[in-house]
């Protein structure tokens, strides 16, 4: 919008009998609380929603009851400022929504900001924090039960997945699929076991779900159809993309995989490397072997991507692997709005993007049937002290799911060992900590008082206190560690200063400073260990002369 059709705009706002549900106005001279900012975005953004409008506006710099009057505000007067407000906003919200535009006026009677506010999405109302909020007359409350409810029963679509192929016929399915769907609906309903072989493929299809009256569906052809049947849901795409790089990003391998996708799943798992992976659990002298990624959370990722994957936007589900995780993507937005509200919420979701779908799946024994997989898939990583899943919903339109196949931050895991009693919830932000994501007030104020983290926001890390948890101080003064990072910076630091050392230099500055609940030999040979991560990896430092009389020194 040019000055003019901005200013146009404003009268037009100003000359509304009184603030409706989709209009706010402050007079905020000098500023506006973030907090009211967020709900007030949260609110104007449902009420837009069920209002069917383009956009709700709240104006800052304008008296609050009428005859209104431009007062004028200096709320964030430089404009990067009021810019990274759109993320600001975006980090707490549904699905990342934030302001469409923020409008600046410079009037002769003061300025004006005139903040743009999107409609919520489609059956998935706009959160603030985890909250959702709306209006009742011009006052701000927090959302009716009906009023979330006429969003949540917003129709986001025809059901794709229901859609009848005409002239499809059972010939167009993947006999080798259909076996395999037997099987793996006889897991799911072991009473029916005998009752399952004496019907033929139709009847089995019909009870299963995949079929209507034995036509053939979009869900039948997604799931079971033969790789040259995908004309028959064309414009839409059913296939899995596996993309291998390497520790720079780099591309190094790559392969599709069409229909059947109840086949494809197992293909795709054949592909990724999931290799024993070390971790000594709470100062153990005895490691622990596991493989990098548990099973079922894998697969559980890629049947969550196929069930809730946007067909109609004819794009693929990609796995993407690199050295310490996997990256699972589909697109579509995450209809629940945050992950925190699905384990929060604990129940089935009152939605589904391909109702149908997910039906059939649920009757193969492919994803869970009561819409409880994704907080298992966190509790399972938390059995194994492993970092959460990281759900990455910044893109409208596409959801990421990252896998972590290695331990992140030592005092996190140690955490999880220690402290068995720890809510989900609790975890989860935690896990945020180790990542460097921020977390909200709530999560802050309850780690904080549980001691788990240590540091001022934005700069907060999980607290290496164990023994504030298990009250043995004492003990964690002698096995307190620093972390390996820690401790390549004082290699590098004591080189820089000297220019060389040999190792008996280095085991002298190192020995102390590594937990006690090692002994001298197990201390030793992490320093090796460490001395050649940084020689052949980090490529930081390498040893000269003789190995029994080496001197290391800075590259």
């Amino acid at each position: 919008m040019n000055v003019g059709e901005l200013k146009s705009l404003l009268e037009d706002l100003c000359s509304l009998p009184s603030e409706t549900e989709w209009v706010e106005f402050k007079e905020a001279k000098n500023n506006i609380h973030f907090e009211d900012l967020g709900k007030y975005f949260s609110a104007l953004s449902n009420e837009v929603n069920l209002k069917e409008l383009d956009f709700g506006w709240l104006v800052l710099g304008i008296s609050d009851q009428p005859p209104r009057k431009i007062v004028g505000t200096n709320y964030r007067p430089n404009r990067p400022a009021l810019d990274r407000l759109k993320k600001e906003i975006a980090d707490h919200t549904t699905n990342r929504l934030s302001f469409e535009e923020i409008h600046e006026l410079h009037l002769p009677e003061g300025r004006v900001l005139m903040f743009q506010i999107p409609p919520a999405l489609r059956g998935v109302p706009t959160s603030w924090k985890g909250h959702y909020y709306g209006r009742e007359g011009e006052s701000l409350a927090p959302m009716s039960l009906s009023k979330m409810g006429q969003i949540r029963g917003q129709a986001l679509r025809e059901d794709w997945s229901a859609g009848v192929c005409k002239d499809a016929t059972l010939d167009d399915l993947d006999p080798e699929a259909i076996q395999f769907a037997r099987k793996q609906y006889k897991e799911k309903q072991p009473g029916q076991a005998e009752e399952l072989d004496q019907w033929d493929d139709l009847t089995f299809l019909n009870k299963a779900k995949v079929c209507i009256s034995g036509q053939i569906t979009h869900a039948a052809l997604v799931l079971l159809g033969k790789e040259e049947s995908g004309h028959f849901i064309s414009p839409g795409i059913a296939q899995l993309t596996w993309v291998l790089r390497n520790d720079q990003g780099i591309e190094k391998d790559y392969k599709h995989f069409g229909l059947p996708l109840i086949l494809a799943v197992d293909l795709i798992f054949a592909k990724l490397r999931n290799l024993t992976y070390r971790y000594m659990p709470n100062a153990s002298l005895f490691p622990v072997e596991v493989t990098q990624y548990d099973t079922w959370v894998i697969r559980e990722s890629l049947h969550n991507a196929i069930a809730h994957q946007d067909y109609t936007q004819a794009g693929r589900i990609n796995v993407i692997e690199e050295p310490e995780s996997i990256l699972v993507t589909n697109l579509g937005h995450f209809i629940p709005g945050t992950v925190e509200e699905v384990i929060r919420r604990d129940a089935p979701p009152e939605q589904y993007r391909n109702p149908f779908l997910a039906r059939a799946m649920v009757s193969l024994n492919m994803i869970d049937t009561i819409g409880s997989g994704i907080k298992r898939m966190f509790l399972k990583q938390r059995q194994r002290f492993f970092p959460m899943p990281d759900y990455d919903l910044s893109e409208p339109e596409r959801v990421r799911v990252r896998l972590f196949g290695k331990i992140l931050d030592e005092n996190y895991t140690r955490l999880l060992i220690e402290k068995a009693d720890l809510n989900l919830l609790d975890v989860m932000a935690l896990d945020k900590v180790q990542k460097c994501h921020q977390i909200n007030e709530e999560e802050f104020k309850r780690l904080k008082k549980q001691k788990l983290i240590e540091g001022r926001r934005p700069n907060l890390f999980v607290s290496a206190r164990v023994a504030a948890v298990t009250g043995d101080k004492a003990d964690y003064i002698r096995q307190r560690a620093f972390d390996k990072e820690h401790y390549k910076k004082m290699v590098i630091s004591y080189l820089k200063k000297f220019g060389e050392a040999k190792r008996e230099d280095i085991d002298k500055l190192l020995l102390d400073k590594i937990s006690d609940a090692l002994d001298e030999k197990q201390k030793r040979n992490r320093i090796a260990n460490l001395l050649f991560e940084m020689s052949y990896k980090d490529n930081t430092i390498f040893a000269t002369g003789p190995r029994r009389t080496a001197v290391w020194v800075l590259r």
